[in-house]
């Protein structure tokens, strides 16, 4: 436990587990539960986030784009995931990628998401991708961390600001998941037409030529 975090406030995440080795564990043991239908679920897991934040301003924009490469990203104009300070000085970033979303994970009966399957948190996607980069920009700052396998493998690294805020997630599913079959668009694009306050952008670059 992180003494430092300790005392704050628990809403959607444990500030004090930074990286809990043992969720990552079980969410990596059973792949098929936890993304079913394949990475589309994925996609859907971290636009749900952009969703949650975008009737509490006046609506929200989101841009999903499947690279060539098999990744997928998925960037908006939120206003950042959360950053505090801690008593040593330290920037420390909401644990949503390597901890348990305390609103859903254990909970047989929390929100479905579009495709029809249950909503378990954006640590599902960081588990169960071979990599993920979390690029991070709030008004008093901007970070970015790389994860392998959701295990953070680089420090929450400062970046010069830009004057925007929101997130940006890149990640590539696991190749087992990646041959179930593609994202497809068609799909994710009438999925995320389900949260009205949220206007989403699909771009697919897997057939553009090099």
């Amino acid at each position: 436990m992180d003494e430092a975090t300790a005392s704050w406030a628990n809403t959607t995440h444990d500030w004090a587990r930074t990286v809990d080795l043992d969720h990552l564990a079980r969410i990596r043991r059973e792949p098929r539960t936890f993304a079913p239908g394949g990475p589309a679920h994925l996609v859907l897991e971290v636009v749900a986030y952009a969703a949650d934040e975008a009737p509490h301003r006046a609506g929200g924009r989101c841009l999903v784009t499947l690279h060539r490469d098999g990744s997928v990203s998925v960037a908006d104009d939120g206003r950042g995931t959360d950053t505090r300070v801690d008593a040593h000085g330290r920037a420390v970033k909401k644990p949503v990628m390597a901890s348990k979303d305390l609103r859903f994970f254990d909970f047989p009966d929390a929100q479905r998401l579009p495709d029809g399957h249950p909503r378990r948190g954006m640590s599902v996607v960081a588990a169960l991708s071979e990599w993920l980069v979390h690029t991070n920009r709030r008004h008093h700052g901007a970070w970015t961390q790389r994860y392998e396998h959701g295990v953070p493998v680089s420090d929450l690294d400062p970046l010069d600001a830009d004057g925007t805020t929101g997130t940006l997630v890149r990640f590539l599913p696991l190749t087992s998941l990646r041959t179930q079959g593609p994202s497809a668009a068609d799909d994710l694009t009438r999925w995320c037409a389900h949260w009205p306050d949220l206007t989403v952008r699909l771009e697919d670059e897997r057939d553009l030529a090099p």
